[in-house]
């Protein structure tokens, strides 16, 4: 049975786009996130000047991801200190790509400059895996040793974070597939709602495509090693999906291996199934019918409408 979990939302000034703060019922965390045009109000609250972990988030012309956004994570005893700084690019430390943060906190003030550190270098370490956003630190520290209890405590936290985050339309920290040992043994730090489709493969055999590919959590994602087209063959009806595979091919996600054929290089998530059936076919596909389970043989479209009765 699937535990439910009860998220509050509270926008500070009434508007889905300014500072808001979120809560899991029962979870001593906190979550509050704003707008870089917002900063002096959130640098005025009192949950920046606890100790905690801060998250930039934005487009960087120089990102090395096809989403094209980047990531920059942080710790302080004193976030406030820190964000003051980042919001000066002058300064030593300061970031100048991101318009949005967010810091993440402890309702009870139990968080410690251990916990913090812990917590910057899971979260560094989340976000370089996921590569969904280029990660901006300079370096990929190894979480600090911390007493058997508190790791437990923060691998707790940091499922709760990746629960509340994507609410908040934050994904750079999600992971594409989910790990075989969370599908057979859950841990206490894994996120129990996780839903993973059958696996859906789309082949053309005549030009050697063989892609496959799960919907993860509302996600539908490409699995790494995958074959597409190696270019654009359709007509230019649809510019959105060839421009999508011009830049996966242009930023290594789809590496080409000879002149007809390119590998994806990683998990891929796409907008929809015709958006990925795209890609792999170098040309619009209706993606509810060209991927198929490879177990039953129905398409996705007929996956998805299972259990409807008249």
């Amino acid at each position: 049975m699937v535990s439910g979990k009860q998220i509050r939302v509270y926008l500070v000034d009434g508007t889905p786009g300014g500072l808001l703060t979120a809560e899991i019922m029962n979870w001593t965390g906190h979550v509050v996130a704003a707008p870089r045009s917002d900063i002096a109000d959130l640098l005025a609250r009192e949950e920046v000047r606890r100790t905690g972990v801060y998250l930039l988030l934005g487009d960087d012309a120089e990102s090395q991801s096809p989403s094209g956004k980047a990531v920059y994570v942080g710790e302080g005893d004193d976030i406030a200190v820190r964000l003051r700084q980042h919001a000066r690019p002058e300064n030593v430390g300061g970031k100048d790509f991101w318009d949005r943060v967010v810091v993440l906190t402890s309702k009870d003030a139990n968080l410690t400059k251990a916990h913090a550190r812990h917590l910057e270098a899971r979260l560094i370490g989340a976000a370089t895996s996921a590569r969904r956003a280029s990660v901006l630190n300079g370096t990929s520290p190894l979480p600090i040793h911390l007493p058997e209890a508190d790791v437990a405590d923060m691998d707790y936290y940091l499922s709760q974070v990746q629960i509340v985050l994507p609410i908040l339309g934050i994904t750079e920290f999600r992971p594409t597939r989910v790990p075989l040992a969370q599908l057979t043994e859950p841990s206490k730090g894994s996120i129990p709602s996780r839903r993973t489709s059958p696996t859906f493969r789309f082949n053309v055999p005549r030009y050697g495509i063989a892609a496959l590919a799960q919907e993860v959590d509302g996600e539908f994602t490409v699995l790494e090693g995958s074959v597409a087209r190696a270019a654009w063959v359709g007509t230019h009806r649809h510019p959105g999906y060839q421009q999508l595979h011009a830049r996966l091919l242009s930023d290594g996600a789809l590496h080409l291996e000879t002149d007809e054929l390119a590998r994806f290089t990683q998990d891929m998530v796409f907008s929809s199934p015709s958006a990925a059936a795209a890609v792999v076919a170098g040309r619009a596909a209706n993606g509810r019918t060209s991927w198929t389970d490879v177990d039953t043989g129905i398409n996705f479209g007929d996956w998805q409408n299972r259990g409807i009765t008249e």
